[in-house]
């Protein structure tokens, strides 16, 4: 488990947002510590989609502030949340069917050939956009046949692989993964908390979006819940249980001390 007394590595302060006379978020507050798998919970409607745009740059928020290692900092889109080292897998993947693996890994960063012509005209170094590829897909235990292969011809875990695999090469510390399980079968799942656990294991802190709540037990350090908005309360994982948290998303209970 992180130490708690370490310098979160990405922090929410009193962040709000609203949409015309919805207040989706009010004044929430988050901290990701260094190495930490932090679960994000609550029913639909509660503020996760909209909390998690404003992490990573999508959208501003209206009042509140974004810190990362300590330090604020103004994101005015994904851009500027990837020059910070946060990537963000949301559940529709944001994969190009009619690409292969390697193009969609290096997808809006590609690799150029260098030299005198790649000075004059950009070229796209695809032989070693696949090497690369293959290397990270190696030393994350993804199984392909091929960094050749369409994306479109991949099972659903397969590319969801493919799609956390990206966040990984270019988020330098945190990755954003919303409902990363979603659509997948038990054993696609599997494979994918496994990839997780990888990732985490390699240094990088994780947010975790999830309604899954027996893999929200398996993986994560914390749990933050959210309710109508607002942060109903923080509880680390090894010391609470499935009842609590849903007593906290359902305002049946109601948080006094945070973890």
């Amino acid at each position: 488990m992180p130490a708690a007394i370490a310098t979160p590595v990405l922090e929410a302060r009193r962040v709000s947002k609203a949409f015309g006379h919805v207040q989706a978020l009010n004044e929430v507050d988050l901290d990701l510590l260094p190495g930490e798998i932090l679960g994000l919970v609550g029913d639909n409607g509660a503020g996760k989609s909209t909390l998690i745009k404003t992490l990573s740059g999508v959208l501003q928020p209206d009042e509140g502030e974004i810190l990362v290692d300590g330090r604020h900092v103004h994101m005015h889109s994904p851009v500027d949340a990837r020059s910070f080292g946060i990537e963000t897998v949301y559940q529709d993947l944001a994969v190009v069917p009619l690409l292969d693996v390697a193009e969609n890994l290096f997808l809006g960063r590609e690799e150029l050939v260098g030299g005198r012509w790649g000075r004059v005209i950009p070229i796209v170094n695809r032989r070693s956009m696949r090497r690369h590829a293959r290397e990270q897909l190696n030393s994350l235990n993804i199984g392909l046949g091929s960094v050749r292969q369409k994306v479109e011809t991949l099972s659903g875990g397969q590319r969801q692989a493919v799609a956390v695999s990206r966040a990984v090469v270019f988020g330098r510390r945190i990755v954003i993964l919303d409902e990363p399980t979603a659509a997948l079968g038990v054993r696609e799942s599997h494979a994918m908390l496994e990839l997780i656990q990888t990732i985490n294991g390699r240094g990088m802190s994780v947010i975790l979006i999830s309604h899954n709540m027996p893999q929200v037990f398996e993986l994560t350090h914390r749990i933050l819940v959210l309710r109508a908005g607002r942060r109903a309360g923080v509880v680390r994982t090894e010391e609470t249980n499935m009842e609590q948290v849903v007593r906290l998303m359902t305002g049946a209970e109601i948080q006094t001390q945070t973890a």
